[in-house]
């Protein structure tokens, strides 16, 4: 079920606040609710539907193959209107208000972070499937953080490493001041000074501005081999347009945030042809191998995400998932996943989000056998029966550190050309697994 607050519903707050309730119309009262913020308006309006299609698809699937001992699972959605103020508000309501014990999202870093100390605090678990989550780096002992997708620091290797392949002599950055987009920035130049490469001055600005002349002036006046755009589409495109008409001065290289439609959709057609970026790699690991040690490449097929794309628009009218859909899908069902075995092998569910998160960081060691999302009803049976298993889900084979990030060994690579996006070979993270 979703559930979105607008202007227009003032006068019906008691059927609203009814709606946003775990016990809305249409929810059985023992159903297990997974609690997501999502932008279903404001700038990053465009992303929150599909998110929210992929997270209503993995509940339908785990339903299907059981639920939990009979019990069904369900989303409860509340719109963060892309804004830090009023998305708090809603994460609290969902904290609070609706007391939900697994959170998923937001897609905004600084709400992540805002709401860190009140999922510790009540000892939740908060599955983090977005590009920009935080990152996580520290062993708690109240509440329970997984982040699903590659660290700013494996974006910033792979980067790093195609530039010194590339034989980039020198590099600098084009940064917006919030946290993914500095990380990526900062982790971009480290690794790139690391592996021999001189980095330039780099330059940050704050999104929002009508226009980013002065910043790409002073950007470019390094007259670095390479300069990483690192922003959100919104910003980026102004950018890329300003740079346009200034004559196209330097070379970009184009962080992960970049690689979606609407960011095509507002620069001027061609203007980036030829360049290139990075972004995670939905190939499973079992599905690559490598082909070219000097260069780090890997040959990947693509199956796994073919198939779950053409799985999610069966269900849903034809639409395609983004990128970031295949993770969402996969954190309702690794959470699905956790709590099943934990009620198969101790008899309830797990008392804290710190104890789900430990579960399911050891559920998917390497040495279990593989579940595959595409039969979770053998999957669930088999975990109903005290038989640990591993996740090989729409975006990857998961395999986590001991603070509950997902280890990622492939990014995949890409350009622009005719105004479309085109994927290159995917890399390894060399430098990732050297850490």
């Amino acid at each position: 079920m979703r559930c979105v607050e607008t202007g227009l519903l003032v006068g019906l707050s008691s059927l609203l606040a009814a709606s946003c309730s775990p016990r809305a119309p249409g929810r059985p009262e023992d159903a297990i609710v997974i609690g997501a913020l999502l932008p279903f308006s404001g700038s990053e309006s465009a992303i929150g539907r599909n998110l929210e299609q992929a997270m209503l698809l993995a509940v339908d699937d785990v339903n299907a193959a059981g639920g939990l001992d009979g019990r069904p699972f369900d989303i409860l959605s509340r719109d963060s209107h892309s804004s830090s103020e009023r998305g708090l508000e809603q994460l609290l309501e969902l904290l609070y208000t609706d007391r939900v014990a697994y959170l998923v999202g937001p897609e905004e870093n600084d709400l992540a972070r805002a709401i860190a100390p009140d999922v510790k605090a009540l000892d939740a678990l908060h599955m983090l499937p977005g590009y920009a989550a935080p990152s996580v780096a520290r062993i708690e002992t109240r509440g329970g953080w997984i982040r699903l997708a590659p660290s700013p620091f494996a974006v910033g290797c792979a980067l790093a490493e195609h530039a010194v392949r590339e034989g980039v002599t020198t590099v600098n950055s084009l940064t917006a001041r919030d946290d993914y987009s500095s990380s990526v920035g900062s982790e971009f130049t480290t690794n790139f000074a690391a592996l021999g490469g001189r980095v330039l001055p780099s330059v940050t600005f704050t999104s929002g501005q009508q226009s980013y002349a002065s910043s790409i002036e002073s950007g470019f006046d390094w007259r670095a081999d390479r300069t990483l755009l690192s922003a959100y589409p919104a910003a980026a495109s102004t950018i890329v347009t300003e740079w346009t008409l200034s004559g196209r001065p330097g070379t970009w290289l184009l962080g992960p945030a970049l690689r979606t439609e609407v960011f095509l959709a507002n620069i001027p057609t061609g203007s980036l042809d030829g360049y290139f970026g990075v972004s995670p790699s939905l190939s499973l690991r079992s599905e690559c191998q490598r082909v070219d040690e000097a260069r780090e490449t890997v040959g990947c097929t693509t199956g796994n995400a073919a198939a779950f794309s053409g799985y999610f628009s069966r269900r849903w009218n034809g639409e395609a998932p983004f990128p970031a859909a295949h993770f969402y899908y996969d954190g309702v069902v690794l959470i699905a996943m956790g709590l099943v075995f934990a009620q198969a092998t101790s008899g309830t569910a797990p008392s804290s989000g710190h104890e789900l998160q430990k579960l399911i960081r050891e559920l998917n060691s390497p040495d279990h056998d593989v579940a595959s999302w595409r039969d979770l009803k053998t999957a669930m049976a088999k975990l109903r029966a005290g038989i640990p298993l591993r996740y090989a889900g729409a975006a990857a084979e998961y395999e986590f550190d001991s603070y509950g990030a997902s280890k990622h060994y492939f990014m995949q690579q890409w350009t622009i050309d005719g105004g479309a996006f085109v994927d290159l070979a995917p890399v390894s993270v060399a430098c990732y697994m050297a850490n």
